[in-house]
């Protein structure tokens, strides 16, 4: 089964969870979208939650359900 995921990205002067370039919730700061985006990637595992900083780079990822460390191959 693929991984979904999701992201938390700054939007204007708030924060959205969005999945497939559709936003699932905007929130005022990052911490609420980040605990959003946490709740939802949990509930539907295998999932990826990405957050992005405020200038639009990659912050930092978590992984949830089956990642099996060491990678095969």
């Amino acid at each position: 089964m693929a991984r979904k995921v999701y992201w938390v990205k700054p939007d204007t002067d708030q924060w959205k969870v969005e999945h497939n370039n559709v936003a699932l919730s905007r929130h005022n700061t990052k911490s609420a979208a980040v605990d959003a985006g946490t709740k939802v990637a949990k509930d539907n595992q295998p999932s990826q939650l990405r957050v992005m900083k405020e200038n639009g780079t990659f912050d930092y990822e978590y992984t949830y359900g089956d990642d099996p460390f060491p990678p095969k191959g």
